[in-house]
């Protein structure tokens, strides 16, 4: 499982870090950073979860 993001839609308000800050991250010009690659295993659920709660439907999950 891999995490992706439309910029077009991200607002950057990091309720995604909230729920997973070992992914998402902000960085000094406030966009949103997700770590590359596939998801760790014992990150599935608190990703899963923090593409649900985006507010702007700007996450979604790959592969």
């Amino acid at each position: 499982m891999e995490v992706g993001v439309d910029r077009t839609l991200c607002e950057a308000n990091a309720v995604c870090v909230g729920f997973a800050p070992e992914v998402f991250d902000l960085d000094d010009d406030e966009e949103l950073v997700v770590t590359p690659g596939a998801v760790p295993a014992e990150q599935v659920e608190r990703v899963s979860q923090a593409v649900s709660g985006c507010p702007k439907n700007a996450l979604f999950i790959t592969g």
